[in-house]
């Protein structure tokens, strides 16, 4: 038998599928236009606060670091991530590409002056300001530099190749990172986290 479809019941199928396909469409009331959904955060504004109030912390954190960077420029970078160009030579080429993991990441003029900042202050306490020695074991640079205000995690503070004293930091909250012997001569200073993260300098290449 063939079934065959009246005009009626062709009418009220088409209906029903114009409803099934309007279903859960929301409309603004009496035009029939699809209504705007709720505005979205922009995520660059979102990144922007976060590090605005991560700078905040910092500066309550280490108020004089705070007072003698304020004003400077945070919008512009300074240095370079990145080497401005390959050498033209294959073999210098190749080492270039092969040693890219130890760029670092370039540091805003703000960031730049809490990073030099930190390192000035961790430089007169490793020197013996205030009448106090030097320390001479990985525990007592590690315990001065967390009296300082600053967080040491594990193999932040380590013997060198030369047998003296080693260190690396990240900053709390402000982001530059403070690398440091203890000497003689004591030598500290600051720079960006490296592309492939952290202040720790990767080790290998490819």
């Amino acid at each position: 038998m063939t079934s065959r479809t009246t005009p009626a019941r062709a009418v009220l199928l088409a209906a029903g599928l114009f409803a099934m396909a309007a279903c859960g469409t929301t409309t603004a009331s009496g035009s029939g236009a699809v209504a705007d959904p709720s505005p979205v955060p922009s995520l660059t504004q979102d990144h922007a606060a976060q590090a605005a109030a991560a700078v905040a912390r910092h500066d309550k954190r280490f108020p004089e670091v705070a007072a003698g960077c304020q004003g400077r420029e945070s919008a512009a970078p300074t240095g370079s991530a990145a080497p401005d160009g390959l050498p033209t030579d294959p073999a210098a080429r190749k080492y270039a590409e092969n040693h890219a993991y130890r760029n670092e990441a370039a540091l805003s003029p703000a960031a730049r002056c809490r990073g030099e900042a930190h390192a000035a202050r961790i430089t007169a306490a490793l020197g013996g300001s205030g009448g106090k020695a030097a320390p001479r074991t990985a525990q007592e640079l590690g315990g001065l530099l967390t009296g300082m205000g600053y967080e040491v995690e594990t193999g932040d503070v380590y013997a060198s190749s030369t047998g003296g004293l080693s260190f690396v930091l990240s900053i709390p909250e402000s982001g530059p990172c403070v690398t440091g012997r203890v000497g003689p001569p004591v030598s500290v200073k600051a720079h960006g986290p490296y592309l492939e993260g952290g202040c720790h300098e990767p080790r290998g290449g490819h």
